[in-house]
């Protein structure tokens, strides 16, 4: 009888091609499932709640799989697991669950977030890990902007293409929080999903009216489905991360 594991990993995303698997398996799950494999001494799937593109951290990603090895402790799945990964990849608990957890369609939510560091000069340590934006950024408007995704809405105008239409863009954002500390600005969202580099794509948004290059008004068009004007701003990847996934 196999068992279920349920894993919480965190990643500096800069290291790795995104977290799913690809040709040339330098992705988080390659990773993770090669170091099952070398345990396991077979192939073994492993299943994240949701796909974290190039560049994107992750302090509290989550994953299953099932595994034949009844005799490892969890601690020692945990103990074995990291010596097998590289450095910037780690799994922070292992706990086994029942065979109806599933990390993706168990999953109530997520909670990710933003960081942005705004001045002239980015210290070399945030480096990959902040979008570095030297303009000047009003604080309430980046709050009044934020105001505006919460609650249900279709958010098909902050949407990328996956190559796919996606059968339903209507999701439900809990909150947002907007809040600075010095240089740092941080915006988090939880939400009951996301859509493709949806985070992204309204941090861009937001950004574009704190440094004053959009209206609030362009915002609320594009989130009532109306358009908005002029191209989309998509923040770059490596200021992003997945906080948690709630069940």
């Amino acid at each position: 009888m196999s068992q279920r594991l349920k894993l919480i990993i965190a990643y500096d995303g800069a290291q790795f091609a995104g977290w799913q698997s690809q040709s040339h398996r330098n992705t988080v799950q390659d990773h993770l499932e090669r170091a099952f494999r070398q345990i396991e001494g077979k192939p073994v799937r492993l299943h994240g709640a949701g796909r974290t593109d190039a560049g994107v951290h992750a302090l509290g990603q989550c994953a299953h799989v099932d595994v034949n090895n009844r005799k490892l402790t969890p601690a020692r799945w945990l103990g074995a697991l990291n010596a097998q990964l590289p450095p910037q990849l780690r799994v922070l608990r292992c706990q086994p669950v029942t065979i109806k957890f599933h990390a993706r369609f168990s999953a109530k939510g997520k909670i990710y977030r933003y960081r942005i560091w705004r001045a002239a000069i980015m210290p070399p340590f945030e480096y990959g890990r902040a979008w570095h934006l030297p303009r000047k950024l009003d604080l309430n408007l980046l709050k009044a902007g934020a105001k505006q995704f919460v609650g249900c809405h279709d958010f098909a105008g902050f949407a990328a293409n996956r190559g796919r239409p996606e059968r339903d863009t209507v999701r439900n954002i809990r909150y947002v929080k907007v809040g600075r500390r010095g240089a740092l600005y941080t915006v988090e969202f939880d939400g009951n999903g996301f859509l493709y580099k949806m985070v992204r794509l309204m941090v861009g948004s937001l950004a574009e009216i704190a440094t004053g290059k959009r209206n609030l008004s362009d915002l609320t068009e594009r989130l009532r489905n109306l358009g908005g004007a002029g191209t989309r701003l998509a923040a770059p990847p490596e200021g992003l991360y997945l906080v948690r996934v709630r069940y």
